[in-house]
């Protein structure tokens, strides 16, 4: 079940700890996608805190709120970019996303099957999609006190396996928020610190928060290629019958008959003589 939209924006907007975990998703995002000049990038879930980066220069930004969330105005003081959207039935047109950020969303969604055709559907040729989960083998996933608290956890294998029926292939992972989810201020000031020395000893574990990027798989089309042209231009008149060669009609038997308002007659009758 999705959370409540007010809830994930007090967390990441007016708590220590969820400006703190902005801040680690964010800079991990940009480090796998440091720039998107001219490209389309979504977001789906709630994934506006990591979307700020991009809108100087992409084409587009979108804020993709599923409707069991809700939607809140993003971003503050500049033109609204968020829509109200069902979870899978985006108002996005088949393949114009380039990039796509999911948090929030796949966790907490109950048709995540549904979720990923959806993903696989907006997304161009050669488009990436980032997966954001609680990772299963860190602490953020077993605290209520934060929006990872609550849905499925993934481990790397599970995540990577849920993709692949749909058309990703995985392209590279990392892990973030190795400080633990606590509000107290001695974590919050060394918070950098865990972060920066458990990315140093890991990519996959302890951390909070998993991060796979995957590129959507585009299948080249099978059988032998048809020819879009015929041998023999059609004419206008082939799909009329052709005539018939016969007997010529009797001129003289044709003036009896047309004076007294009969069909002029073309078959021939034989004369016969007496």
């Amino acid at each position: 079940m999705h959370l409540d939209v007010l809830d994930l924006r007090n967390f990441y907007y007016r708590t220590s700890l969820g400006r703190a975990a902005q801040k680690a998703i964010r800079g991990q995002v940009q480090r796998l996608w440091p720039e998107a000049k001219g490209q389309t990038v979504a977001g789906f879930g709630f994934a506006v805190p990591l979307l700020r980066p991009y809108l100087a220069d992409a084409r587009r930004v979108v804020g993709l709120m599923p409707s069991a969330q809700g939607v809140m105005p993003w971003p503050a003081g500049m033109p609204n970019v968020s829509v109200l959207c069902e979870e899978t039935a985006w108002p996005v047109s088949t393949g114009a996303v380039d990039k796509l950020v999911v948090m929030h969303g796949l966790e907490t969604t109950e048709t995540p099957a549904a979720l990923l055709e959806e993903c696989h559907r907006v997304l161009g040729p050669g488009g990436r999609v980032l997966f954001i989960v609680p990772n299963r083998a860190g602490l953020w996933a077993r605290s209520d006190q934060t929006p990872f608290g609550f849905g499925r956890p993934y481990s790397l294998g599970q995540l990577e396996a849920q993709l692949k029926p749909f058309g990703f292939v995985p392209e590279a992972h990392t892990v973030t928020l190795f400080q633990p989810p606590s509000h107290r201020r001695f974590w919050l000031r060394t918070g950098a610190m865990w972060n920066q020395v458990g990315r140093s000893l890991s990519n996959r574990y302890a951390g909070g928060v998993l991060m796979l990027e995957a590129s959507k798989r585009v299948f080249a089309p099978r059988g032998r290629p048809v020819r879009g042209e015929l041998r023999r231009p059609l004419q206008i008149l082939d799909a009329l019958p052709k005539p018939v060669a016969g007997p010529l009609p009797n001129r003289r038997s044709d003036s009896r008959t047309q004076g007294k308002g009969a069909a002029p007659a073309f078959t021939h009758q034989p004369r016969h003589h007496i």
